[in-house]
């Protein structure tokens, strides 16, 4: 496997040129499950297998647990935002530096994972919410330069989860060994 496939085992993330009702609904699914699949994949790991990389120069397994705890609050409070407020400017963060900071470090998952569940439990409340207008509204990103909606959000955390699923599992799969 060569870098770019260790780094985006799944590929990189395609918008749909059109996003339908069952693409958002296949999406929320995939949110709504991730709690579960990342508790699964995750709870029998020793500390020393907690360290495993998922590639070269990459985080460790507890590192891609503590960033979806991070990414996902962060995600959450972007859509609230985006609903409260006319395209708001989002704050974006350092995700590599958050994730070298001691909590990101810290052997103990299991907050992280109690963070996932109860994100994700508000998260998807939220999502099953909205309706097609509510699912139009935007927030800017000062980083790209772009405005993004709603309904391709949740495509891009529907991927997100599963990204980092398979990083886990792709450490899991290599003893971190590569």
């Amino acid at each position: 496997m060569n870098i770019e496939q260790l780094k985006f085992p799944i590929g990189k993330y395609t918008k749909p040129e059109f996003i339908s009702e069952n693409n958002v609904s296949f999406w929320i699914s995939e949110i709504e499950t991730f709690p579960n699949r990342i508790r699964k994949l995750t709870e029998e790991l020793s500390v020393a297998q907690l360290n495993w990389v998922y590639r070269p120069e990459g985080w460790t397994i507890k590192q891609v647990v503590h960033h979806c705890a991070d990414s996902h609050i962060n995600s959450f409070v972007r859509f609230k935002l985006a609903l409260t407020e006319k395209i708001p400017t989002i704050k974006p963060y350092e995700e590599a530096k958050w994730a070298e900071l001691p909590d990101g470090l810290d052997d103990d998952i299991s907050a992280s994972l109690q963070i996932i569940e109860g994100v994700h439990y508000r998260w998807v409340l939220l999502l099953k919410s909205l309706d097609a207008i509510q699912l139009k509204c935007q927030f800017s990103h000062p980083e790209t330069k772009k405005t993004y909606c709603l309904d391709e959000v949740i495509g891009l955390y529907a991927w997100h989860c599963n990204h980092h699923l398979a990083h886990i599992e792709q450490a899991i799969i290599y003893k971190g060994q590569f």
